[in-house]
């Protein structure tokens, strides 16, 4: 009876087994599942055309992790508009859902920032931030009438276009561009401009968890955020370098320095090392200002100011030179870059930095050449006459003397007999003139 009964219990035994397990792997599966990554960028400073490629770089990296979200987090006064619409481009085309951020609290996305935050599939602000103010200006000039409507006009159309795939009010976000209208996190969230207000990434993630968003390219995707871990893309060695000397106060400064490390190479002939150095910071600084709207009137007064530096260390002004150069490099510091944003002008304290050390060299200089000026030669021709020295042999009227701790070739006016004391009148090619020293024994 045993063998009759044996097999459908254990096969029931079996089913039953294969069900617990089943809903076991159901229950604790998720726990051990990988959890979802969202990589994170920071758009910090003035957006530059480095900007774009920092954003381009977290892109790539969100794409090659498999990330489900992309946060831009966003801090700017704005900056050069075709740098802000290859970053624009960049979002466009990312294979990864990004999500604009202005945060922390205090941060703003002003100008250029606020196209950048209306690009975003998903714009979100944070407590106490600021966006809008994105009316375009010339940088390095004023445009005409007929100008700056154009201008202004491709601006509103383009943001026009952003916002209304997005989603947003196109209307009362073209009065940022025509009245430079800003907005503050909950005006922007009222108005529809962004589509959430968030303290913090986690917040932002979990509010967002379940979302579908509409991209540029009309395809559609499901947001799965929550419990996301959070990288934060960090830039290459090159993107720090370039974002650091994108900073005009930077880039004048290794202009500046590049300058006076070639003209010491000039100067000195051979040292090498503050030529090479020099010339790779010029470089440097020209590729930083080249994007930057230049002031050629500033630019001027820079070069007259280390041409007078120069001429300082040549002549002897009692320091005139060296005060007009000092107060034309100042001015020409402030007055170098000519742009609306504080942020992309030359500061007061970088223009004191570079004047007064030069200032105070070019003082230097000019006391060294000056005391070199009043000071007996000791060299050359003119450093022998009036040595005193002795004469090794009688000199009728020639012979050899030793003076200045060499043995010289002499002729005298006079007779002289050895071990006599003698003086340099003068030397003519290797033959020292001498005299006798009167009262040669002190009397």
């Amino acid at each position: 009876m045993f063998s009759d009964y044996a097999v459908p219990v254990f096969y029931t035994i079996g089913r039953l087994t294969k069900a617990i397990l089943a809903l076991a792997f159901t229950w604790i599966a998720p726990a051990f599942a990988a959890s979802p990554k969202v990589v994170a960028v920071d758009v910090i400073g003035v957006v530059h055309p480095i900007t774009a490629d920092i954003v381009g770089g977290a892109i790539q990296q969100a794409r090659r992790e498999g990330a489900t979200l992309l946060i831009v987090r966003l801090n700017t006064p704005g900056g050069l508009m075709d740098a802000m619409r290859e970053t624009i481009e960049e979002i466009a085309a990312s294979p990864v859902p990004v999500a604009t951020y202005v945060a922390p609290s205090g941060a703003r996305a002003a100008s250029a920032g606020f196209f950048i935050l209306e690009s975003g599939d998903v714009a979100v602000m944070a407590p106490g931030t600021a966006t809008g103010a994105a009316h375009p200006v010339a940088l390095g000039g004023e445009m005409d009438a007929v100008m700056k409507e154009k201008v202004t006009n491709d601006a509103a159309a383009y943001l026009r276009s952003l916002v209304t795939k997005r989603g947003h009010n196109a209307d009362i976000a073209e009065t940022a561009v025509r009245e430079s209208k800003s907005f503050t996190d909950q005006e922007a969230l009222n108005d529809h401009l962004i589509d959430l207000v968030a303290p913090s990434d986690a917040a932002l993630l979990a509010s967002i968890n379940g979302r579908t968003v509409s991209r540029l390219n009309g395809a559609t995707t499901t947001l799965h955020t929550a419990g996301a871990e959070i990288v934060t893309y960090q830039p290459t060695l090159r993107q720090r370098i370039i974002s650091s000397i994108a900073d005009p106060n930077i880039a004048l400064i290794l202009l500046v320095l590049g300058a006076l490390g070639i003209y010491v190479e000039f100067s000195s002939p051979g040292l090498i090392a503050p030529g090479v150095i020099g010339a790779i910071m010029v470089l440097l600084g020209l590729s930083a200002l080249a994007v930057l709207p230049i002031n050629w009137l500033g630019a001027a007064l820079l070069l007259l100011a280390l041409t007078l530096f120069v001429l300082e260390a040549k002549f002897t002004s009692h320091g005139i030179l060296g005060i007009g150069g000092a107060i034309a490099m100042f001015l020409g510091a402030i007055m170098l870059v000519n742009s609306p944003i504080p942020e992309m002008r030359v500061h007061w304290p970088t223009a004191l930095a570079l004047t007064l050390p030069f200032s105070l060299i070019t003082v230097l200089l000019a006391s060294l050449a000056l005391r070199a000026h009043r000071n007996k030669v000791e060299t050359g021709s003119e450093g022998m006459v009036g040595e005193i020295g002795t004469a090794v042999t009688a000199l009728d009227p020639s012979g050899k003397v030793f003076v200045h701790g060499e043995y010289w070739d002499a002729v005298a006016p006079q007779s002289i007999p050895a071990g006599s004391l003698v003086r340099a009148t003068g030397l003519k090619g290797l033959v020292l003139n001498v005299e006798p020293v009167q009262n040669q024994n002190g009397g």
